[in-house]
């Protein structure tokens, strides 16, 4: 069965489950890999700092998803109530900007979650109930779905601020209760009802995202045989409403015998897929293929030791991860060769984050170098945790505005295709030592424009560059990139926080959605043809290489 970008609608597929990777292990360069080692100003020569940089404009290197980029919630906001807010306008504007994309609902509670078929929110609503609210509140949510059910097409709201600021009081104490549970390891069963779902769908059709549903896996018989009563339910009622969902089984599933006390083998998760095929046959008259015949979703997390800002700056948190990716790709090759690998679950930090580290500019150096560490190893999707309230990893923060990865992945959205292109570094090099290894400080990566974006012609070349180091770094462009008209759009952080910021500006200007609740125009800066990329530090930036004509980039 090909991977959900490709399934005809109505046509729920089934993908394999997610494995918990904790990346804590650096890396050498991956074999073929064409770019230099770091570039590091020479000892005893001052001033030198020109790098040149050409790409292979012949052919791509890898391949990725249109939906490479993608997003998910946790489960946790039927807890504390995030969900009856998802019709939001702000929220549908801000997720349809990171359209084509995934969105992956699942998280720690996927295997506590029971699906209810009840339509009366108001007596089914899952988290701590009345108590935390006004009963007008209570009241105007349900006046607010009855609305809602009476509109065609996507169902959107304007929440009035009252219920906004209510919401967050109660999402406040509800986030006690959630890392009590954390901490304790003990999790509490989450009810979603249909109400709920038709919520969670509604959000994920009108933002233009296709839904992807982890199924509660710790059901179990006394034979330890997945129990699918439940989900044949939920199953059954989304056929009823011709909803186009993916299907997962559980979440992380190495980490059961922490949660429940016993662990779940492969053996018999391979026969819990098998049963999860015959359910959707019997569902819908198709076939399915079995486990791990698609995708191969695996969740990772990047350490979560990360104590202060410029931990995020440390090269070695920056490459633990392409050794796992190595690992899971020798797997996949031997047993299903050919096969898509999915990442799931990714997020700045593990443990849900920390508060002014992982929603601070500082962060997305981690993430735009993992977006593109993982495109040049072939990876085919990345889902970030969390697009909305869950710990500090977010994207989106309760006020409903964009934090720094939110514009960092608008940019990637925009201006990034699914071709990778190998790039070429020449310049003054630190002679490495016996068993060191130099640490790259200034990470470039290439890709092909995205075809999506009308502002370039096919064969423009986009360049996204991480500079690590405290001085500029200047770049001149060489060979096929020589004396071509350049696009500058340089991320840095805005106000006095600095790295810490939660704010960012674009060549000069703040970022902020436009008082009307649309994205604003993300606005380049034409840099004279020929002139040498200077990189300011500690920066992220794209570069748009107009009219390279890259043969690579001009057919699909």
């Amino acid at each position: 069965m090909p991977c959900p970008s490709s399934c005809p609608p109505g046509l729920l597929a089934l993908m394999a489950p997610g494995l918990a990777l904790m990346a804590t292990f650096s890396l050498p360069s991956q074999a073929g890999d064409r770019r230099a080692l770091p570039v590091e100003k020479s000892p005893g020569v001052k001033g030198r700092t020109l790098i040149l940089l050409d790409v292979n404009t012949k052919s791509p290197v890898r391949i990725i998803s249109e939906n490479f980029l993608s997003l998910q919630l946790d489960p946790s906001i039927i807890h504390d109530g995030w969900l009856d807010f998802l019709s939001s306008r702000r929220l549908v504007t801000l997720a349809r900007g990171l359209a084509p994309a995934f969105l992956r609902f699942a998280g720690k509670r996927t295997d506590f979650l029971q699906f209810h078929n009840v339509k009366n929110p108001a007596k089914s609503r899952g988290g701590p109930g009345p108590d935390y609210y006004l009963k007008n509140y209570e009241d105007d949510i349900v006046r607010s779905d009855i609305a809602l059910d009476k509109q065609k097409g996507c169902k959107i709201a304007q929440h009035p601020d009252i219920m906004l600021e209510l919401q967050r009081e109660k999402a406040a104490q509800m986030h006690l209760v959630l890392l009590k549970e954390q901490f304790s390891n003990t999790y509490s069963n989450l009810t979603l009802t249909a109400r709920s779902l038709d919520k969670l769908y509604n959000f994920a059709d009108c933002s233009g995202l296709h839904l992807i549903f982890a199924l509660n896996a710790l059901r179990r018989n006394p034979n330890n045989s997945w129990n699918s009563s439940n989900a044949l339910s939920l199953l059954k009622y989304s056929a009823s409403k011709k909803y186009n969902i993916s299907w997962e089984l559980g979440n992380e599933p190495n980490n059961y015998r922490t949660l429940i006390g016993r662990s779940v083998n492969g053996s018999q998760l391979g026969k819990d897929y098998i049963q999860l095929r015959s359910l959707l046959q019997l569902i819908l008259m198709l076939f399915l293929v079995s486990f791990l015949s698609s995708c191969f979703p695996c969740s990772y997390y990047i350490d979560g030791r990360v104590a202060k800002v410029t931990d995020f700056l440390k090269t070695r948190l920056l490459d633990t991860l392409s050794d796992q990716i190595r690992k899971i790709q020798k797997v996949v090759n031997t047993y299903t060769p050919g096969k898509k690998i999915w990442l799931e679950g990714v997020g700045a930090t593990s443990a849900g984050g920390m508060n002014n580290l992982s929603d601070s500019y500082a962060a997305g150096f981690l993430w735009l170098n993992t977006l593109g560490l993982l495109a040049s190893q072939g990876i085919d999707v990345v889902v970030r945790h969390s697009f909305l309230d869950h710990g500090h990893n977010h994207l989106v923060d309760q006020n409903f505005n964009p934090l720094p990865d939110y514009w960092l992945s608008l940019l990637y959205k925009r201006l990034i295709g699914p071709k990778v292109l190998a790039i070429h570094v020449a310049g003054l090099q630190r002679k490495p030592r016996p068993g060191r290894v130099i640490r790259d400080k200034l990470r470039i990566y290439a890709h092909c424009t995205s075809s999506h974006n009308h502002n370039y012609v096919r064969g423009s070349i986009t360049l996204y560059i991480i500079n690590l180091h405290r001085s500029r770094k200047k770049i001149k462009l060489a060979g096929t990139l020589r004396d071509k008209m350049v696009h500058q759009y340089l991320l840095q952080p805005y106000g006095k926080d600095g790295l810490h910021s939660k704010s960012v500006q674009l060549n000069g200007q703040p970022l902020a959605m436009v008082d009307d609740g649309t994205l604003p125009e993300l606005k380049p800066r034409p840099l004279r043809a020929g002139r040498t990329l200077v990189i300011p530090p500690l920066t992220m930036s794209f570069y748009v290489v107009k009219n390279v004509n890259a043969l690579a980039c001009r057919y699909r």
